[in-house]
């Protein structure tokens, strides 16, 4: 085994576009037959596998001194895994549902019990499932309304083409109904006579949505909406109320909404609002009456708005939640007597909570300087429970319920650490790192309380920074290794975020991309100058469109890290956008530009696209 890893052909293919030859000498990685891959990864060209293979092998050898180390950092994070761990169930009538896992199991369990949380039943048991499988996920389970049949899917060949399995709820035995090339998941009607699914086409795109008769030949079932549109993928979901299917058809800044009633599920569907380039909008509904979240009328953060559910055209929308600039309004959903809302404010989540009738609002507040917050609505509509998840860096996951009518919180599980934790070994903190244009980039923070922050320390610096994704300031526990072995961890909440609000994931896309780079590097250097740690003692990690992120870091100040993660990354940015035959293409435009169509477009992400921008820097 050489020291050097191994070198991948050159077959250079060229191309000319916008006045530029652009020359790719590796684009035969890429399998032409992907879609039969996705489906069947045996099909993979041998000349593909065998440098894949050589790459596998020259990471084990090059990692082979570090295995000691590695098997005590995995004995340290198994150690910190609860693996008989469990849901708190959420309630449904006579019953709760949840979901558990079992000590040696690697699949969810999907249970119901009484109310009170006795008698348990399982549901769906994956590890029974996956027994025989090589692979094996499921997707996730849904029950019927009146709680006799279960819907769950399942992929037993890594293709992420679901089959959709109906069985009756406590028994193991599946109906005849098996629904393939489904997104996983299942909609029920309100009589429970039927279920609504998203069927994959074959290049992987929710496009179609189509109604099974339970019982009924799947050869018959019906198509009832299609989405035309390449760039848009769709989704379908249930209002609070129970009383609305609600279909989601959207891009990354556009979306359409359209309603069929449950008690009636042969009723074509009825739009909402015709979509419009840049209007985002989402739905749900209490008694006959729309709450609309919207980024209409230049609430760039976004407002909520009444309309009635017989009319609701934008004609009839009412103002109930008015935009407020700087305060991100990120999801809400309505119950009989109350609408709750997440938020966020100043960079930090909130929740804000409406009684309708009198239209008071009250914030449910927190005291740590930098945390995460989850809202979940349950299966309820007639109660004044919600459910609400809270951690930081320093505190473990805890799951509330809050009443909405007497603001009582309720601490229903608290994440337990097996190995053992206490949060006052560490410190969290949040601090501002000024960019280059003057913008302040929030960086929050994880360290041991002995670590001495005199520039010595090494850092690990996190960062994503696209699609408008927030990343949260949550507990991890696999990071406590890190800050146990004096790390000073960091997260970068830079540009292309949603961090600071709607404009900060602005400044972020397109043709201000690059921000998302300026910033990360102002953060990494903030962190040394503040003596946090040094430049050069800098680990830096990111996947996907963070492993973007990571390649033109790399490009572009290789001097500040002392090592660079990038995970499954998204590198060859230009290539890709250039390629409208791949399903994800359309849809990424809207965040990176059509270099196709624009000449501006295609010389900005080839300025920055980490594949083309390579150099040799020592």
């Amino acid at each position: 085994m050489t020291t050097t890893p191994p070198r991948a052909a050159k077959k250079p293919v060229s191309r000319d576009i916008h006045g530029h030859t652009l020359t790719d000498d590796y684009g035969w990685l890429r399998a032409d037959n992907w879609q039969e891959v996705m489906r069947d990864p045996s099909v993979l060209d041998t000349d593909i596998r065998a440098y894949l293979e050589a790459e596998n092998a020259w990471v084990k050898n090059t990692m082979a001194p570090t295995e000691s180390l590695q098997e005590t950092l995995f004995a340290e994070m198994k150690g910190r895994i609860k693996e008989d761990d469990s849901s708190v169930p959420s309630p449904d009538g006579e019953y709760s549902y949840g979901v558990k896992y079992i000590t040696g199991g690697q699949q969810p369990l999907f249970v119901r019990t009484n109310h009170d949380g006795d008698d348990e039943t399982v549901l769906v048991d994956g590890n029974k499932e996956a027994d025989g499988k090589e692979y094996f996920r499921i997707g996730g389970a849904s029950h019927s309304p009146d709680h006799k049949l279960v819907a769950f899917g399942y992929d037993d060949k890594g293709s992420e083409f679901f089959t959709l399995v109906l069985r009756e709820a406590g028994t193991s035995e599946n109906l005849a109904d098996l629904i393939p090339d489904t997104s996983g998941s299942g909609v029920w009607s309100a009589d429970c006579k039927h279920i609504f699914y998203i069927r994959l086409d074959e290049n992987h795109r929710p496009s179609k949505l189509f109604r099974h008769e339970i019982g009924s030949p799947v050869a018959d079932d019906v198509l009832v909406h299609e989405e035309p549109d390449a760039g848009f993928f769709m989704s379908v979901g249930k209002s609070q109320s129970g009383e609305w299917i609600i279909i989601d058809c959207h891009d990354h800044q556009s979306a359409e909404s359209w309603l069929i009633p449950a008690k009636e599920p042969l009723t074509p569907p009825r739009l909402i609002e015709p979509r419009e380039p840049g209007h985002e909008y989402s739905v749900d509904e209490a008694h006959g009456v729309l709450y609309i979240l919207t980024n209409s009328g230049d609430a760039e953060d976004f407002r909520i708005v009444t309309a009635p559910v017989s009319d609701p055209a934008r004609k009839n929308w009412q103002d109930l939640v008015p935009h407020t600039p700087g305060t991100l309004i990120l999801d809400h959903t309505v119950f009989a007597n109350h609408m709750a809302r997440l938020e966020r404010h100043e960079g930090l989540p909130r929740i804000i909570v409406r009684e309708l009738g009198s239209g008071e609002e009250h914030s449910v507040s927190f005291d740590e300087e930098a945390y995460s917050l989850g809202m979940s609505s349950g299966y309820e509509f007639n109660t004044s429970m919600i459910r609400f998840s809270y951690a930081s860096m320093t505190t473990p996951s805890q799951v509330f319920d809050y009443d909405m009518a007497s603001r009582q919180r309720t601490l229903r599980k608290q994440q337990e650490v097996p190995s053992g934790h206490d949060p006052a070994d560490y410190v969290t903190r949040r601090i501002m790192a000024p960019a280059e244009d003057g913008a302040l980039v929030p960086i929050s923070l994880l360290y041991h309380k002995d670590t001495k922050l005199d520039g010595s320390a090494p850092a690990w610096l996190y960062g994503y920074g696209s699609y408008g994704i927030a990343i949260p300031a949550s507990f991890n526990t696999n990071i406590l290794s890190l800050a146990n072995r004096g790390f000073v961890y960091a997260i970068a909440h830079v540009r292309g975020g949603k961090d600071k609000g709607y404009g900060w994931y602005k400044a972020g896309k397109m043709m201000t991309k690059k921000n998302t780079f300026a910033d990360f590097i102002a953060a990494a250097r903030h962190l040394a100058a503040e003596d946090f740690t040094s430049e050069g003692s800098i680990v830096a990690q990111g996947g996907s469109a963070g492993g973007m992120l990571m390649g033109t870091i790399a490009n572009m100040a290789p001097e500040l890290f002392e090592g660079i993660i990038a995970e499954v990354p998204f590198v060859d940015v230009l290539n890709t956008m250039l390629d409208d035959t791949l399903p994800l293409t359309p849809p990424e435009w809207p965040e990176w530009g059509n270099p196709i169509a624009s000449k501006e477009a295609f010389d900005y992400i080839r300025s920055y696209s980490p594949y083309d921008n390579v150099s040799a820097q020592y």
